[in-house]
């Protein structure tokens, strides 16, 4: 029962956790939604934003999947899956490159080791196409894109998958997004947007942490 409650604890952490500002600061969120609603940055000015933002998550903890979300409720689903993809392919792009030219380095920089030993098995079982199934989880999709890099994994090998990865993943956010504005829960989106991929992200770091203890396990077992 203990596993089971701490699951539970963490799912209701995670996704209580956009909502607790509304309980303390509810008048200054609205405040803020409302000015923002009130009175958008340009289209253009916001396609810019979310541009360089996503363009930049290798450097700064940018939250993508907020940022394409909240893209989706400003821009619509087709700009907004074009500006994100675009800025999240670009991001992908130089880290790939800083990771090609500067190895193991980059990586150590900007990743931590634990990260590095999932990303080398997931790898080592679906090769390149490991990008894809981590492109939606945060931090993990750095550290394989960095990993790959530095590993000297060619260009056409790495492009397919990253290029459709991100497609998808900024298609289905703007529509959310966009969705969720047209039905007054943009603050809700947000929240399970941010919330959805930290625990898939802790779902398969857990999964990846049992598969690589197990052969040092059966072999101490076997000693």
């Amino acid at each position: 029962m203990r596993p089971f409650l701490k699951w539970l604890f963490l799912i209701g952490v995670v996704l209580l956790a956009p909502i607790i500002p509304l309980l303390f600061w509810e008048t200054e969120v609205e405040a803020v939604v409302a000015g923002w609603t009130e009175h958008p940055p340009s289209a253009p000015l916001t396609a810019l934003i979310v541009f360089a933002l996503l363009a930049t998550d290798i450097f700064l903890p940018v939250p993508s999947s907020v940022v394409s979300t909240l893209a989706g409720s400003q821009l619509g689903t087709m700009l907004a899956t074009l500006v994100c993809w675009a800025g999240m392919t670009a991001g992908a792009v130089i880290a790939f490159g800083l990771s090609r030219r500067y190895g193991d380095a980059i990586v150590r920089r900007y990743t931590q080791a634990s990260d590095v030993v999932a990303m080398q098995t997931v790898a080592d079982r679906i090769g390149p196409w490991g990008i894809a199934l981590t492109r939606a989880l945060p931090i993990l999709a750095e550290a394989m894109v960095l990993l790959l890099g530095a590993s000297r994994l060619e260009w056409r090998r790495f492009l397919p998958p990253m290029l459709l990865a991100n497609l998808g993943i900024a298609l289905a956010y703007a529509a959310f997004g966009e969705l969720a504005a047209q039905h007054e829960w943009i603050l809700v989106a947000a929240g399970v947007s941010a919330a959805a991929p930290l625990l898939l992200t802790w779902f398969l770091r857990r999964h990846l942490q049992r598969v690589t203890s197990e052969p040092s396990d059966d072999r101490s077992s076997s000693t």
